[in-house]
C-alpha cells in the first residue's frame, strides 16, 4: 500500500504542476485575443491564425487541467444524497466511481483519440481556414488531457483504499477546506475586525 501512496503522491505532484501552468496558456491567448485586436483596429489585417492559436491554447489549458481540477475536488457534484450518507458509503461511490464511470470514459476516449492524432499527424492535416494552422497540436491535447484525468482517478482512488484501511486522511475533504470551528472563527475575526473600524 505504501507503494501505490507513493505513486498517488507522485500523481498529485504532475497534475499540480501541470494545473499551476496551465494558467499561463489561458494568459497567452488573453494576450494573443488583445494583441489580434489591436492589430485588425490599427492596421485593419488580421489572420485566421490568431483566431484558431486562441482556440488551440484554451483547447490545451481546459484539458490538461481537468486532472488538477480532479485532484482539488472542483469539478460539478451534485451531492444531495451523497452528503447524507455515511462516510464509508461514500466512500464506496467514489471507489465505484472511479472503477465503473471515470476509468472506462477516459480509456475509451485514449483509445479513440490515439488513432486520430495518428493520422492527422502523418497527413499534416491544416486548418480550412485561409491563414489557419496545422491541426495535429490541438488533436494531442485530448489524449493527454484524458490520461492526466485517469492518472488522478487512479490516484483519488488509491487514496480511498487507503481511507478505508485507516492508512490515509478523509480523500473527500478538500484539502484547503476549513473545518466549522475554523469558518466560525474566522467570522469572529472579521466581525470585530469591522466592529474595531467602525466609529
Amino acid at each position: 500500500m505504501q507503494a501505490l501512496l507513493a505513486l498517488s503522491r507522485a500523481i498529485d505532484r504532475l497534475n499540480t504542476f501541470v494545473g499551476k501552468y496551465s494558467i499561463w496558456l489561458i494568459f497567452a491567448a488573453t494576450f494573443i485575443s488583445a494583441a489580434n485586436a489591436v492589430v485588425r483596429k490599427v492596421f485593419d489585417t488580421s489572420s485566421n491564425g490568431f483566431l484558431e492559436v486562441q482556440w488551440y491554447l484554451f483547447a490545451w489549458s481546459f484539458l490538461i487541467a481537468a486532472g488538477y481540477t480532479l485532484l482539488n475536488r472542483e469539478h460539478v457534484r451534485i451531492d444531495v444524497l451523497n452528503s447524507h450518507l455515511p462516510k464509508k458509503v461514500q466512500i464506496w461511490i467514489e471507489i465505484l466511481g472511479v472503477i465503473l464511470f471515470l476509468t472506462p470514459v477516459c480509456v475509451l476516449i485514449i483509445w479513440l483519440c490515439i488513432p486520430i492524432v495518428a493520422e492527422r499527424y502523418a497527413t499534416g492535416e491544416m486548418s480550412p481556414n485561409p491563414g489557419g494552422l496545422i491541426r495535429w497540436p490541438v488533436w494531442v491535447a485530448l489524449p493527454a488531457g484524458f490520461a492526466l484525468l485517469l492518472l488522478q482517478g487512479w490516484s483519488e482512488l488509491i487514496k480511498c483504499v487507503a481511507f478505508l484501511k485507516g492508512l490515509g486522511p478523509d480523500p473527500t475533504v478538500k484539502a484547503d477546506a476549513k473545518s466549522a470551528e475554523e469558518e466560525l472563527v474566522e467570522a469572529l475575526r472579521q466581525h470585530q475586525a469591522a466592529a474595531g473600524k467602525a466609529p
